[in-house]
């Protein structure tokens, strides 16, 4: 699977995926509504909530000198295009927003005869923003946790999780593989992580959890290169957390009620990264301690 549309890759994560494709020896299409200040591929200006538009970026348009691409029906579709998290625009927008736009992606991409589909879906369908009066059901995290959508985002997102079950009944043959992304960082955010330390109820919103922007690219790497046939979603976050402390220690002090299933160690994370590592081949590779 070499040749691949992405959807959102002017964004923070869109950005890492394009670069760690490029890089893989992928012939990568960036479809999004604004091009990327750090172009590493073509780039398509669409309107996601077009379905036409959305169809035209999926098919053949060109020859193989097209100035804006080199393949036909791509290989892959990786779809991160959306409002990217909540209670920045009015809740009815973001909710119609990610909802047609995913469904646009997904119908014009099955329709166009792709058959393997990574996805960005959300850790805010975990319960967050989490808190000691909306904590979570156990820890660490798993994708067994009860999904409990708190705004239209996450609602969004949970629906999308159902957009890709359901084509993929209709569809036997293709992959939907949903990531769970934890809050994307880039190594310049780094330099905020000093100033958290001294309250970790100022990160406890998600568990303490994040994901490098290069290891969220690795884990859409990992979901196109799989053999797998299905629909199934992973968590990806790093392998620690945003604080010094071990993770224990931060669940006694902020969560004393939830129940931890298993002995913590270290400043492990606590949205569980096991089942990428099983199903994906997911390992993180960067961290705040290592830009």
């Amino acid at each position: 699977m070499k040749n691949v549309v992405v959807t959102g890759g002017s964004g923070k994560a869109g950005r890492a995926v394009c670069r760690d494709l490029v890089s893989h020896g992928y012939e990568v299409l960036n479809i999004d509504t604004m091009a990327s200040p750090d172009p590493v591929c073509p780039f398509l200006k669409i309107d996601l909530n077009d379905l036409g538009q959305v169809f035209d970026a999926m098919q053949w348009t060109g020859g193989k000198d097209h100035p804006f691409r080199r393949f036909k029906t791509p290989d892959a579709v990786v779809h991160l295009a959306a409002i990217p998290v909540p209670d920045t625009f009015p809740e009815d927008v973001t909710f119609k927003n990610n909802v047609i736009t995913t469904y646009n992606v997904f119908n014009a991409a099955i329709r166009s005869g792709v058959k393997r589909i990574v996805w960005a879906s959300s850790e805010t369908l975990l319960g967050l923003p989490l808190t000691p009066d909306n904590p979570p059901a156990y820890a660490p995290i798993d994708e067994d946790h009860p999904v409990r959508p708190e705004s239209a985002y996450s609602l969004s997102k949970d629906l999308g999780e159902e957009m890709a079950r359901q084509m993929q009944r209709w569809n036997p043959d293709t992959a939907f593989v949903g990531l769970r992304l934890s809050n994307v960082m880039e190594p310049k955010d780094y330099e905020r992580f000093a100033t958290w330390q001294t309250d970790p109820k100022f990160r406890e919103w998600n568990l303490w959890g994040y994901i490098d922007a290069r290891d969220a690219a690795q884990a859409v790497r990992k979901g196109i290169e799989v053999p797998f046939v299905g629909a199934d979603h992973f968590i990806i976050a790093n392998a620690d957390t945003v604080m010094d402390r071990d993770s224990a220690a931060l669940m006694a002090e902020v969560f004393p009620r939830v129940q931890v299933r298993r002995p913590l160690k270290g400043r492990e994370t606590l949205l569980s990264i096991d089942k990428a590592r099983r199903v994906l081949g997911y390992e993180p590779q960067f961290n705040w301690g290592r830009v």
